[in-house]
């Protein structure tokens, strides 16, 4: 065991924090384990919170140490995850900690899967992670690049690593948006092997980073025996991403969808960014283009005014008619708002009915033609109204059945 330091303060406190904690640990060379716990839930698990502290320490085998836990009713995963980050900032070990987590979410998600909200939350902040997949968001992303400051990232990472493991997100995908490239290579080591369902790749640029990301991936699956699928999406905020899309859409399989994020884009292009979001209309075009060229998913960027809900649906309306599959969210309440903007109307949904069942009575005759009044029907059409109904069944505004019943 080799020390790398004496003493480090991890964690976060103050009066607003909560579910969280602070982890003061400093290295002696004698005197055994001492524990300092000030716990606002110490009166119910005080006791539970002592025998965690003292197994973590066992566990990385510290025999003489201060420890100092100031907890505002952190989770156990949380308290984990700090103790452990302290630990790697002490001394050089490559254990993991991870024993008792026992996995909440190890579902797999599918590559065609509708993908039309994704709740960003910061990656150090516990207290936001915890209840987070009760708005039924498509999926919740654990963000360890912008919403963590740079002195936290090393500490978030463990949190967002024991939060994958730990923390029942009710169906949603599990996503984390890595740091840029070269950095997040890192962020891989951490999330790879405890069931991430997407990752996304932060102003991304070329296709070379999406295939070192690949074989980073690839290794980390040889030393793990894990076998799970992992999807990409690409995050081009820039000139040159926005020029080099088509590109880096095509450079893995596992890339499922590709989004642009504005903020970063319209600062590079040196202009403001507006609700109209006429000064990205050529960027927005083109990723959707490359990307239904490819058919993988476009998705549009976060609307930062959480306070406007009807601007909101107006800018959904508008990224729907350019083809935009989804988009992200920055608030919980702007979930509704997005998932009844996206969904298809009664109208696009009769429509597609009539195409279907006009597409399944030219096959029963053998028909190599299919109209719909006046109109032909070739493949491309049919493909989408399918997408249209499959989309209305799972959102409950059709019935599955429907095809029995008399339309």
């Amino acid at each position: 065991m080799t020390k790398l330091n004496s003493q480090v303060i991890i964690g976060n406190i103050g009066p607003k924090i909560r579910s969280d904690c602070q982890v003061t640990l400093e290295l002696k060379d004698k005197g055994g384990i001492l524990l300092l716990i000030n716990s606002k839930v110490d009166a119910l698990y005080g006791k539970s919170i002592e025998k965690l502290c003292f197994d973590e320490l066992s566990f990385f085998e510290i025999e003489h140490a201060k420890l100092t836990l100031e907890d505002r009713g952190a989770l156990p995963f949380v308290i984990m995850a700090r103790i452990e980050a302290a630990v790697k900032q002490l001394i050089d070990t490559e254990k993991e900690f991870l024993s008792e987590i026992i996995p909440e979410n190890t579902n797999e998600t599918l590559k065609e899967q509708f993908r039309f909200s994704r709740l960003y939350l910061p990656g150090n902040s516990p207290s936001m992670m915890i209840n987070a997949g009760i708005h039924k968001p498509n999926g919740i992303i654990l963000d360890l690049e912008d919403a963590v400051a740079p002195e936290k990232k090393e500490e978030a990472s463990y949190l967002v690593r024991n939060a994958l493991r730990a923390v029942n997100f009710y169906g949603a995908e599990r996503m984390v948006r890595i740091n840029q490239l070269p950095k997040g290579l890192n962020d891989l080591d951490f999330i790879v092997p405890h069931h991430v369902n997407l990752i996304l790749v932060p102003k991304c640029e070329s296709a070379k980073q999406i295939q070192q990301i690949d074989e980073r991936i690839s290794k980390i699956k040889a030393k793990t025996g894990s076998n799970q699928a992992i999807y990409y999406m690409p995050i081009i905020e820039s000139a040159l991403g926005v020029e080099k899309s088509f590109e880096i859409a095509t450079s893995s399989d596992n890339i499922v969808a590709m989004a642009i994020g504005l903020e970063d884009f319209t600062a590079d292009l040196g202009v403001q960014r507006t609700n109209e979001a006429k000064e990205s209309l050529y960027a927005r075009s083109r990723i959707v283009n490359a990307c239904k060229a490819v058919g993988i998913q476009p998705i549009d960027s976060v609307f930062s005014d959480v306070s406007d809900m009807e601007a909101l649906a107006a800018n959904v309306k508008v990224s729907k008619s350019l083809g935009f599959e989804g988009m992200g969210c920055i608030h919980p309440r702007q979930i509704t708002v997005i998932h009844d903007s996206f969904a298809p109307e009664n109208k696009e949904i009769d429509k597609a009915k009539k195409i279907i069942i006009a597409f399944e009575e030219a096959k029963s005759k053998g028909l190599g033609v299919v109209s719909l009044g006046t109109k032909m029907i070739d493949p491309p059409v049919v493909k989408r109204a399918e997408t249209t109904i499959d989309l209305a069944v799972n959102l409950g505004l059709l019935d599955k059945n429907w095809m029995s019943k008399k339309l």
